[in-house]
């Protein structure tokens, strides 16, 4: 084998330094199968699983490899297959019966080797190939000569081929997809998701779009996807989660110059990666030193909201914490947490007071629409404050757009919909492009949340948390994000880090508390986890 990376370790990569330059290190963790991280890397010297790049950029990575390094295009297809091969086994180390769906390109290619490496380890092996086979070029028709020397024969796809077998491993369609899936491929893709059979993608689950994480009218749902050379950003938001399953990134050791002139499209970022911007206190530290903030919000009805937002605010370490709210809920709110200060307003002009109290300002959370909700939020955009803009802010602001420096806005795919003036398809088509439109329009940092949400500071660099469950679609975890961005502004983060921090904090703390299930997750129940997780062992 030509590389030898059957047999190496993996291991769980920490996260890109914040100012998105220095290559991440990395701890070797033995991966066996069952409960595997969400991202491990072959490779442990280097740090590029952390830059995500568009398909363009990782096939030109592969041509300054090939032409400027001198690697062959074979030699890599080589190491994608044996990585690929040793993906396999960590995670099915008992699986016999291997069935390879193999396209007519690159990914495919990756596939013939794979099969290979399959049938020379006594396993039983079968592939099935997809489009003509006459049109194989280049290295695939090499991996495929390959296959058939070491007595290995491809066949035609047969949807009932599929039974009976221990893994499939789709390598139908690679990064270059660009238009919909439709007749002959979509009736494989939609085979293999019915075939209720372990699914291993190689470097994209096929039908899924690299750049965007859309489904490109069908697309293979895997339970694992190992990727190459450069991680695809549409891997990790959009669609994406849905449908790779955990991701395993190979870099087949390439030498860290290949992307020495290739900035990455945006970081993927993790509390681990962001655990230094919480240091440990100095004794002598008193709650001055740890800001004060105002939430508003919580009209008739909202009470809650407005109060899960400061207290997580409190709970990541803001040194004080006030809310500006209808007067019937400020003693009812008094009650239950007795450490937030809550005011009644009910006049724009109650609120000035509390403004000039305060070092950093969060509205949205319960604040809806009517006129003492703008008669609030208009109050809020006279002040010089730091702020978080949330829910039914966002909605406000999209009926009256202005622009600042000095916020940070928060939107879920409706509420940026409404932001830009398009439907919420047109935003999760590319949540990317979404993104940075808002916070262009805007100003600011903008956090577009969802699967994979998307982080756009003032300088347009993005970052992507890929991190999170299902549990957290339930009613209030909004309003906690909105409190634990604002308690961090508060302790003296930079907006872009306040928000990139929060963002991995929220999604690690769900996480944690969905080790219960995810299923009836509430947003209450993230207040433990963000308290233990804003202390970081150092």
């Amino acid at each position: 084998m030509s590389s030898g990376i059957i047999g190496k370790d993996f291991s769980i990569v920490s996260d890109a330094p914040d100012n998105f330059d220095e290559p991440a290190t990395s701890q070797t963790h033995p991966a066996p199968c069952g409960g595997v991280p969400r991202l491990m890397v072959f490779h442990p010297a280097s740090g590029v699983a952390n830059r995500l790049y568009r398909a363009a950029q990782v096939r030109e990575l592969d041509r300054i490899a090939i032409e400027g390094f001198g690697i062959p295009g074979i030699t890599l297809m080589e190491r994608a297959g044996e990585a690929a091969y040793a993906t396999l086994r960590v995670h099915w180390p008992e699986a016999r019966r291997i069935t390879v769906l193999c396209g007519t390109g690159n990914n495919g290619g990756d596939g013939y080797i794979l099969a290979r490496l399959a049938h020379d380890d006594k396993r039983e092996v079968t592939v099935l190939q997809a489009g003509d086979a006459t049109s194989l070029h280049g290295d695939a028709r090499t991996a495929a000569d390959r296959l058939r020397k070491a007595g290995l024969e491809a066949g035609v796809f047969d949807p009932v081929k599929l039974a009976g077998t221990d893994v499939l491993v789709d390598a139908l369609l690679g990064t270059g997809l660009d238009r919909e899936v439709r007749d002959d491929w979509r009736d494989i893709i939609n085979h293999i998701n019915a075939a209720s059979v372990p699914v291993l993608s190689i470097d994209i689950p096929s039908g899924l779009n690299a750049d965007s994480g859309r489904v490109m009218g069908a697309a293979v749902r895997a339970d694992v996807t190992v990727t190459f050379i450069g991680m695809k950003q549409g891997l990790l938001t959009g669609a994406g989660g849905d449908h790779t399953g955990a991701i395993v990134f190979c870099d087949l050791e390439l030498p860290e110059a290949v992307w020495s002139g290739m900035e990455p499209v945006a970081v993927r970022i993790d509390m681990q990666g962001m655990a230094h911007l919480l240091s440990p206190r100095q004794r002598s530290a008193h709650k001055g030193d740890f800001g004060h903030v105002l939430v508003i919000g919580g009209d008739h009805g909202y009470a809650g909201a407005v109060r899960m937002a400061g207290e997580a605010a409190a709970r990541v370490g803001a040194g004080l914490v006030s809310l500006a709210t209808r007067a019937s809920h400020a003693p009812v709110i008094s009650l239950s947490r007795p450490e937030i200060m809550s005011h009644g307003v009910e006049r724009p002009d109650q609120l000035s007071p509390l403004l000039r109290r305060t070092s950093v300002l969060a509205i949205g959370p319960g604040l809806g629409q009517s006129p003492w909700a703008q008669a609030l939020f208009a109050k809020v955009l006279e002040s010089d404050r730091p702020l978080v803009v949330d829910a039914d802010a966002l909605n406000l602001l999209a009926l009256d757009p202005v622009a600042s420096t000095n916020w940070i806005l928060t939107p879920h795919p409706g509420e940026a919909a409404r932001l830009l003036g398009c439907t919420i398809a047109m935003i999760q088509v590319d949540r990317f492009a979404a993104a940075s439109a808002i916070q262009q329009r805007y100003g600011g940092v903008v956090v577009l949340k969802g699967n994979g949400t998307v982080v756009v500071d003032a300088t347009g660099h993005h970052a992507v948390c890929a991190a999170g469950n299902p549990g957290m679609a339930s009613g209030g975890m909004g309003d906690v994000l909105t409190g634990v961005i604002a308690g961090l502004l508060a302790q003296g983060l930079a907006p872009g880090d306040a928000a990139r921090a929060g963002v991995c904090l929220h999604a690690a703390a769900a996480d944690e508390a969905a080790q219960a299930g995810e299923r009836g997750l509430l947003a209450g129940d993230l207040m433990p986890y963000l308290r233990r997780l804003a202390n970081p062992i150092p």
